[in-house]
């Protein structure tokens, strides 16, 4: 029984050690990248952002009317301009 089971932990235990050694071959690359993700806007999030200001300054501008309708003056569109970066 002894005999059988040193073959078969051998197998298991070089399968393990190749698994290892796959993840520290490819940590690098994985840390990189992330990197690299964490750094680039990509065109989706940069229009997901630009959507987001263009909402923002609309319900300024709609707010504004509503505000200004009800003082009885001219809004003020200025308060509604998107602040620059």
């Amino acid at each position: 029984m002894r005999l059988f089971l040193v073959p078969l932990a051998a197998l298991a235990l070089s399968g393990c050690l190749a698994k290892a050694a796959v993840d520290v071959a490819t940590l690098p690359v994985k840390v990189a990248s992330a990197g690299v993700d964490a750094v680039v806007t990509t065109q989706a999030e940069a229009d997901q952002k630009r959507g987001a200001r263009i909402r923002r300054q609309e319900e300024c501008i709609g707010k504004e009317e509503r505000k200004a309708r009800k003082q009885d003056r001219e809004p003020d569109y200025d308060k509604c301009e998107p602040k620059r970066d």
